[in-house]
């Protein structure tokens, strides 16, 4: 099969595994229809802050915007820990719907302040929605694969959004007023709101493992403190330090960008007003094709290094207009920077997803949203100075080398971060038993890290009938016999599992094992053991009913 067989192959195994579960569904079809809304909106808003006061005011709303935002995440990030997050998500969609229904009546009496404020509003209660969704994501999800997957379909539908709202954004300004662009938002927001409401997650669990990689925990901290937890547990874990430092080198330039393309459309390229939303349609082309490149390389689980790729394909392009000014390599320029974003955004969060505990997971996110933002405004505030200093041109040269150059120093680490993440023997075992087969795929990939191999050879006894319990066994090759009494009960098989009936009802061993063959096994200890399965419902009556069978089967 060819390279591009392969690719359009594993892009539809990916989508078939997102779109036929229906949580993922929900989500995934309510974060595309208000991504299509709120790319329309930031469209219009520009061209309405281009009419206002031309492109020094564009810049200022852009950095006033991101500044608030990437203030007031981690405090929002923090209530996405504490709270439901399917709530906050349908109570941030409505919000929204609101302020916007109120921007758009500002607008057609002139009120330019009072817009700018509910624009201002409408920016800060949408804070807590892109950490909610995040961290809400491996709680719908079995598998390592399906997680990578979910985020592909997700940074694919947001592409498309890239490419439809701004081209909506540019046939609604054409034909009506930014007024309309802002009620269709808000309409994408009510069907967000709908489609999430429907959603029925599952019971995270936190394991030991979980709490000590997180830190010394302290009861009911207060807010602030526990809002700079994720900042904090980012600061100690190298690898993600290392990752959302490199976004935070990327979001630079998607800062800068917010300001060139529109001085591209109006100034360079001489489109107006149309010409923005024009533009940013080809990056949303780019960016759709960049998502199904995603998607195909979801199997692969090539996180880190496929981000760093992203990163690159993000700003050294931009050599390109430098060396080449026109219509043709502008296009092309933002056709490779969409086709990089869902590059960073898949990898990205699956590689936050997978090295963060669940009850920091929002935090985590929260502060990387901020730290997101605010390189945004960073960039988005130096772009005009240095389009003053030495061009346009330049400006981009310069930038896109600085941040590409960024990637280099970290490689080694990126490609290690890659072999430590690969999916453990011990996960194919664990997802076939029943008992932790509802547990989120993070746990579970947790949980098969945390399994030590023990070697039993033939005839050696692996425990006594009346022994203390403190481990539970999974079968990797090889059998046992379990026996009572002296009588034999059953044989048990590679892939099956035997020891949880004294760990669970906390009672000595019910019975012995031993090995008929060369054995190997996989040994989980008894807390380890005990908070995943008592941690999630369905986990505990899974086990509960393997007990009764096996004690009324004795």
């Amino acid at each position: 099969m060819s390279v591009v067989g392969t690719a359009v192959k594993e892009t539809g195994v990916s989508l078939r595994t997102v779109f036929t579960n229906t949580a993922l569904r929900r989500v995934n079809l309510a974060f595309a229809g208000s991504l299509i809304g709120d790319w329309a909106y930031i469209t219009a808003i520009a061209v309405w802050a281009y009419g206002v006061g031309g492109a020094t005011v564009v810049a200022a709303w852009a950095v006033v915007r991101m500044l608030l935002v990437a203030l007031f995440t981690p405090f929002a990030a923090t209530l996405v820990d504490r709270m439901s997050r399917k709530v906050i998500l349908v109570a941030s969609d409505l919000v929204r719907l609101v302020l916007l229904v109120l921007a758009a009546g500002a607008m057609t009496q002139d009120l330019t302040a009072v817009v700018f404020v509910l624009a201002a509003l409408a920016s800060i209660m949408g804070t807590p929605f892109r950490p909610a969704m995040r961290a809400l994501l491996p709680s719908l999800v079995s598998r390592p694969e399906e997680l990578t997957a979910a985020n592909g379909t997700t940074s694919t539908l947001e592409s498309l959004a890239f490419f439809v709202g701004p081209a909506l954004a540019g046939l609604l300004l054409a034909t009506t007023d930014v007024e309309v662009v802002l009620l269709f938002d808000a309409a994408t927001f009510l069907w967000s709101a709908l489609l999430i409401a429907g959603i029925r997650p599952h019971v995270p669990v936190t394991s030991a493992a979980d709490e000590e990689e997180a830190g010394p925990d302290v009861a009911e901290p207060g807010f602030l403190r526990e809002t700079a937890e994720g900042i904090s547990f980012i600061a100690r874990h190298a690898d993600l330090r290392m990752v959302v430092l490199l976004c935070c080198a990327q979001t630079v330039v998607a800062g800068a960008h917010a300001v060139f393309v529109v001085t591209i459309a109006f100034d360079l390229l001489d489109l107006g007003a149309p010409g923005v939303g024009y533009l940013e349609s080809v990056l949303g082309l780019g960016a759709l094709a960049g998502g199904f490149l995603a998607l195909s390389r979801a199997s692969r689980q090539r996180l880190a290094t496929d981000f760093a790729w992203g990163v690159v394909l993000w700003s050294v392009p931009l050599v390109i207009v430098a060396l080449v000014p026109s219509f043709a390599t502008a296009v092309l320029v933002m056709a490779i920077l969409g086709l990089a974003n869902p590059l960073v955004d898949v990898n990205l969060d699956t590689l936050l997803q997978r090295l963060t505990p669940d009850r920091l997971l929002g935090r985590v996110f929260g502060a990387l949203e901020s730290a997101a933002i605010g390189t945004m405004a960073l960039g988005a505030a130096l772009m005009p100075l240095l389009m003053s200093l030495v061009g346009l041109r330049w400006a981009l040269a310069g930038l896109g080398l600085a941040v590409g150059a960024c990637v280099l120093p970290a490689r080694a680490r990126l490609i290690s971060l890659d072999t430590r993440l690969r999916a453990p023997a011990a996960l194919a075992i664990l997802r076939g038993i029943p008992m932790f087969s509802p547990l989120p795929s993070t746990v579970l990939e947790r949980l098969a890290r945390q399994v030590r191999e023990v070697a039993v050879p033939a005839g050696g006894t692996v425990f006594s009938e009346g022994d203390v319990g403190d481990t539970f066994y999974l079968i990797q090759s090889g059998e046992v016999e379990i026996s009572q009494a002296g009588a034999l009960l059953r044989v048990e098989l590679a892939g099956d599992h035997f020891g949880e009936i004294a760990l669970l009802r906390d009672i000595p061993r019910t019975a012995s094992a031993a090995a008929r063959v060369d054995t190997v096994l996989l040994a989980l200890d008894q807390d380890v053991f005990l908070e995943a399965v008592t941690g999630n419902r369905d986990s505990e009556s899974a086990a509960e009913a393997i007990v009764s069978r096996r004690l009324l089967a004795a």
